[in-house]
């Protein structure tokens, strides 16, 4: 049974940083590929960034490199590293798993976590 669960979330004032991980269990960590995806209410769930099985990263246009995804296959985690974050930066963050290259949609991804709220204030 694949599990991902993510932690370090939170609230944080504009301008400052939060890193999010995401723990898997029940797969091959270091086979997969991975992405962080972000919804509002009443909203699509979006692309935040990506890492590909074989090392490669990807991030939506919207980031300006502002973001970091990392892995590390000892601890069976994936990270995102979040700086000189926005108000609009508000949204539940969620991570996911699939097996194969990197995509974008969320319809490409087998498996979720059950996402993890970051709230940043003006």
């Amino acid at each position: 049974q694949v599990q991902l669960v993510e932690s370090g979330g939170g609230s944080v004032q504009a301008g400052g940083s939060l890193r999010l991980s995401c723990t898997a269990s029940g797969l091959p960590f270091s086979k997969y590929t991975y992405g962080w995806f972000r919804q509002t209410p009443g909203k699509e769930r979006d692309f935040v960034a990506g890492l590909s099985w074989s090392g490669n990263t990807f991030y939506g246009d919207f980031l300006k490199d502002r973001f970091t995804i990392a892995r590390d296959d000892d601890k069976n985690t994936l990270y995102l590293q979040m700086k000189s974050l926005k108000p609009e930066d508000t949204a539940v963050h969620y991570c996911a798993a699939r097996d194969g290259v990197w995509k974008t949609h969320v319809d490409q991804y087998e498996y979720w976590g059950q996402g993890i709220q970051v709230t940043v204030s003006s």
